[in-house]
């Protein structure tokens, strides 16, 4: 079958589909468009920009897109205030996230843009208290070690890890996961870095804006990720992942314990032209 089929009693052969694949695969000549090859990334560009729905891809079937009347743009202000109210949260209510807000949240994370339209990420989540727990004792264990050698001992970072570490030990304060009810860690194949470490980015990126709007606060693990990143054994036989998968980020979910008031200022943007 054909990569694009095209009503031509609906084609007004203005080529915009043409000129918006990021591949090249689609061409034009006196009869509309038509596809050089086989070769698409799949990421709906042609059919969801064809003005007259003229356009089907077998990749991207024009069925399964939704009609668009105009495109949902924020007014500068409420995008503004959006963007520069999200926080992260760091102190959680104990109750538990429910499954189906979880998923809620993943499914507008994987809409964020990947290489290539790669996308790759997966998301392996923990919302078993006791589990969550041993993955604080895991990662500090590593960190306490970390701090006897480069790049973390006599770096500026040492003596506050330092002491979350002994907050830790003497009072077992939760500086990793910060007590939240779940941990959202994404995976990626290992073939994939960059891009699988770059596209998780970007989903993470997603997840932290949407999560306000579906009342969840959300904050990126730094020390879980240090600790999958330097290949902690301890850590990745806990997580028992499928052999060439790899972690690529982590995220706290949780329903904020606090709200804030106000909108912090940040440092003054520095831009150079040329």
């Amino acid at each position: 079958m054909d990569l694009i089929q095209v009503d031509r009693t609906k084609c007004t052969r203005c080529g915009i589909c043409a000129k918006v694949c990021p591949i090249g695969s689609i061409g034009m000549d006196e009869h509309g468009p038509k596809a050089l090859g086989q070769f698409c990334i799949t990421c709906g560009h042609c059919v969801a920009i064809c003005p007259s729905d003229a356009l089907d891809n077998v990749k991207t079937p024009l069925a399964n897109q939704i009609p668009l009347k105009k495109a949902p743009v924020l007014d500068e202000d409420t995008a503004t205030l959006f963007l520069r109210s999200r926080r992260s949260v760091r102190e959680f209510q104990t109750t538990p996230v429910p499954r189906e807000k979880i998923r809620q949240l993943l499914d507008i994370a994987k809409f964020a843009p990947t290489s290539g339209n790669s996308q790759g990420v997966s998301y392996y989540v923990i919302d078993d208290r006791d589990t969550l727990r041993r993955i604080t004792a895991v990662t500090i264990d590593w960190l306490e070690k970390a701090l006897q050698s480069p790049p973390y001992a006599g770096s500026r970072y040492a003596a506050p890890f330092a002491a979350h570490v002994a907050n830790y030990r003497q009072n077992g304060q939760d500086i990793v996961l910060r007590d939240a009810p779940c941990l959202v860690i994404p995976i990626a194949d290992k073939n994939s870095l960059p891009t699988g470490r770059d596209n998780t980015l970007f989903s993470l990126a997603y997840a932290e804006l949407f999560a306000p709007t579906i009342g969840l606060g959300t904050c990126i693990t730094g020390f879980f990720n240090a600790c999958a990143a330097s290949g902690y054994q301890p850590l990745l036989d806990m997580l028992n992942l499928p052999e060439n998968m790899h972690v690529t980020g982590g995220l706290m979910v949780g329903y904020p314990k606090y709200t804030y008031r106000r909108l912090v200022d940040r440092n003054p943007l520095q831009v150079t032209w040329q």
